[in-house]
């Protein structure tokens, strides 16, 4: 199993858009090899800046998914333009809804990380059944060089 990407290009930028898809199985594996594909791939496109989160948000889609739907999913990451957007496709009906933040509890946190991280997320239902729930990262602005100031010059 693993992500494709339609480009050779290295880095992430406005003038290529990378895809990777995956098929997932409804086993609590399927988290961990989402995991790992996710890293591999923004990692060939050169977007190491959103690695971490963008792992982060994928675990815990796909946690929900394999615990509630039971059922296999779909993963596509998409890069370009500054952005990765993501989206895992499962055939359940149900809507995940963010819930008030509980101190107390031992779960039911995937929802607010993923809206704590995300730049944008949501929910879509496809005419076709499921839903797909989608999340976007945007890279982090460069940083502009400072320019060089000459030194002060002593008057005397």
């Amino acid at each position: 199993m693993s992500l494709q990407h339609n480009s050779s290009a290295a880095s992430l930028d406005v003038a290529h858009e990378y895809v990777g898809e995956c098929l997932l199985s409804a086993a609590p594996t399927s988290v961990r090899d989402a995991r790992s594909l996710v890293r591999r791939e923004l990692s060939l496109w050169g977007a190491d800046d959103l690695i971490d989160d963008c792992v982060l948000i994928v675990s815990e889609l796909v946690t929900n998914a394999v615990r509630y739907g039971g059922a296999a999913c779909a993963l596509r990451i998409r890069g370009g333009g500054n952005l990765v957007r993501g989206e895992l496709f499962d055939p359940g009906a149900g809507t995940p809804r963010l819930c008030a933040r509980d101190m107390d509890a031992t779960g039911g946190r995937g929802l607010q990380i993923v809206d704590s991280l995300a730049d944008d997320w949501g929910v879509a239902h496809p005419p076709s059944g499921g839903k797909i729930v989608w999340f976007v990262l945007g890279l982090p602005a460069p940083t502009r060089p400072r320019p060089a100031v000459a030194p002060v010059l002593q008057l005397k």
